[in-house]
């Protein structure tokens, strides 16, 4: 593991009071050993697994995936796996659904060739932002969860879910990593005046985030709010339609027929009144300091954008964007080009790297250090507390 710099704030995995875990070669000896493995068949998404195994000291597991020309996918491990840990780094680029079934069939791959226990290393969980219902639709999430407890995973290490609750929809363990610690770090030693930084939540709903950076950087804490919400229409979807009443019945106690029933006034419900969106407002001074905006998924820019924009005029000279995940998508790159945005800091859960060369301003951290050590922990049977040291429920 390469040596942190000097100073306070540096994060760390190793403990003063505890030896250095060691990553070596030794480490597939115990317990029956262990394989990691990479679900990706595009070379750009293996990344990640590259560095977690280098990490380790170990190889990637030796396997291969491809599209066939009808694009079916085929999984073949050319490696024995019976009685191992084995476990799956996914990362998930734009073609998310192939990625989803590469997973899907390696699992199963894996679990028909007697692995002891199969672990997804799934950094960015896609669907994660359909795991609320939505008029007539589903619980995306839900669905993808039994998927893959049906393909044969018995664990998964994600960072950072979209929300916390998604959590409950798997059937077996699940580690939520934090990825505040490498962000916070990179703000310590990257941003040189940071001192005269704020803080800022683009939305009431992400005040909780940002009050959780602001609290450890001791720094002030801003809100926008007034930003476009998305809102149900109630318009011609049938929730107007009049209830079901059972038809009145005769005096034998027989349904009377059709023709001799009354009509049924439908029930009257007292109307909801319609939302109307405030004019855009920041509760917080901004003027004359840096505003460091924190989120989880930075996919669709607009909304960033326009935050920037509104902080520009209101005095910020500088803005910065934090978020976990950096999908990117569409034209995310050149919008984030041509607005005021200074830099745009994402980790490495999601490969970028095309952003990157489009967009100067995007900045990678590497998290392959904490996902290095929760496989070496649960491999080891060791606990996962101490890589949730100081995490609460809003970070």
């Amino acid at each position: 593991m390469p040596k942190s710099r000097a100073g306070p704030h540096k994060f760390s995995l190793s403990h003063p009071q505890t030896p250095k875990p060691s990553y070596s070669s030794k480490m597939n000896i115990g317990k029956g050993g262990y394989r990691v493995f990479s679900a990706n068949s595009t070379s750009a998404c293996t990344e990640l697994a590259k560095k977690i195994t280098e990490r380790l000291g170990v190889e990637l597991g030796k396997s291969a995936v491809y599209q066939e020309a009808n694009r079916e996918t085929r999984v073949e491990v050319k490696e024995s796996v019976r009685g191992q840990d084995t476990f799956i780094i996914q990362t998930m680029p734009r073609d998310v659904n192939t990625a989803i079934m590469e997973l899907l069939v390696m699992a199963y791959a894996l679990k028909t060739s007697c692995a002891k226990n199969i672990i997804g290393v799934i950094p960015y969980v896609p669907y994660s932002k359909q795991c609320k219902m939505r008029k007539r639709g589903s619980i995306v999430c839900k669905l993808l969860a039994s998927m893959l407890a049906k393909a044969g995973l018995t664990h998964i290490i994600t960072m950072d879910l979209h929300q916390k609750e998604i959590q409950g929809f798997f059937s077996f363990p699940v580690d939520n990593l934090r990825a505040s610690p490498f962000l916070l770090q990179y703000i310590q030693e990257e941003i040189p005046d940071y001192r005269n930084a704020i803080i800022v939540a683009k939305s009431p709903s992400a005040a909780k985030r940002a009050q959780s950076y602001a609290e450890r950087l001791r720094l002030g804490l801003a809100v926008i709010h007034g930003e476009a919400q998305c809102s149900e229409s109630d318009m011609a979807d049938g929730r107007n339609s009049p209830p079901a009443l059972r038809p009145p019945c005769g005096p034998s106690g027989l349904e009377l027929p059709w023709r001799h029933q009354a009509p049924f006034p439908g029930i009257e419900l007292p109307i909801m009144m319609a939302k109307e969106k405030p004019p855009i407002t920041v509760v917080g001074d901004v003027g004359g300091r840096i505003a460091i905006i924190v989120d989880d998924i930075i996919d669709d820019v607009e909304d960033f954008v326009a935050a920037a924009e509104i902080l520009k005029e209101r005095g910020a000279y500088k803005i910065f964007v934090m978020a976990t995940h950096g999908l990117l998508s569409a034209e995310a790159p050149r919008l984030i080009e041509e607005s005021p945005i200074d830099e745009v800091v994402v980790t490495n859960t999601v490969p970028h790297e095309v952003q990157k060369l489009q967009c100067p301003k995007i900045k990678t951290v590497d998290v392959s250090m904490i996902l290095a050590e929760a496989i070496r922990r649960i491999h080891n049977g060791e606990s996962m507390a101490y890589l949730f040291r100081n995490v609460t429920v809003d970070d």
